[in-house]
């Protein structure tokens, strides 16, 4: 399932992103792409153990504690900490497969966390640069996806994806992945449109009974699927 999350961040806190990101400077990439990924020219990174990338990562993750369609989607257990990239140049990242297990060392223990989903908030407009679209591909075929600033999408971990070359400009993204209360991508799925249809009805002023029963089939579907 590839899900838009739209405005997930704020025109303030974009501008204050970018701030850091063009204040504290971008290395290197390849360093932390893992060893099944081919390096590529132009990726850069903010290094993880900065103070400036633990605290826009906490911004980040503040704004999806806010942000419902998130949730409804996600259904976050665990949310590894977000990376901030640049992209420029013309080196693509060729076409991979995130790693199912990462270890989350923001806290005293290293905790691992199985990478059910995977997330590219954007951070500058498509206007800003040329290329760098994400290319997510599925039983369906290629996606392309080049999103406005702020606006975020969430797909399998599983898939294959790439970013094309960066032809003029540089593309701003966090990254990062999230292992979800509920494994499966189709349940998953399922609980979504279910939410969905029951804030249509409860928008719609239908009969309290109707959407009562609804509420209560999402929920003992949750309590059947989810882990925790």
């Amino acid at each position: 399932m590839l899900l838009h999350v739209a405005g997930v961040l704020t025109a303030d806190e974009l501008a204050h992103c970018r701030q850091q990101l063009v204040q504290a400077g971008l290395a290197d990439g390849n360093i932390s792409a893992g060893h099944r990924s081919a390096p590529a020219a132009g990726n850069l990174q903010l290094p993880e153990d900065s103070p400036e990338a633990r605290a826009l990562g906490q911004l980040v993750l503040d704004a999806l504690a806010r942000n419902t369609t998130f949730f409804a989607g996600a259904l976050p257990r665990h949310i590894d900490p977000p990376r901030f990239h640049g992209h420029r140049g013309d080196g693509s990242l060729g076409l991979r497969v995130d790693s199912a297990i990462r270890y989350d060392r923001s806290g005293s223990a290293s905790v691992p966390i199985r990478t059910d989903i995977s997330a590219t908030l954007f951070l500058n407009d498509p206007h800003e640069y040329e290329g760098g679209a994400l290319v997510i591909e599925d039983a369906f075929g290629a996606h392309t996806v080049k999103l406005a600033a702020g606006d975020m999408i969430l797909y399998p971990a599983s898939s294959q994806h790439r970013v094309e070359a960066v032809t003029r400009g540089e593309r701003l993204v966090s990254l990062f992945w999230i292992q979800s209360l509920v494994r499966d991508e189709q349940r998953r799925r399922m609980l979504l449109e279910l939410d969905v249809s029951i804030q249509s009805l409860t928008q719609a002023h239908s009969p309290h009974s109707d959407v009562l029963r609804l509420t209560g089939i999402y929920h003992n579907l949750l309590r059947i699927w989810s882990e925790t």
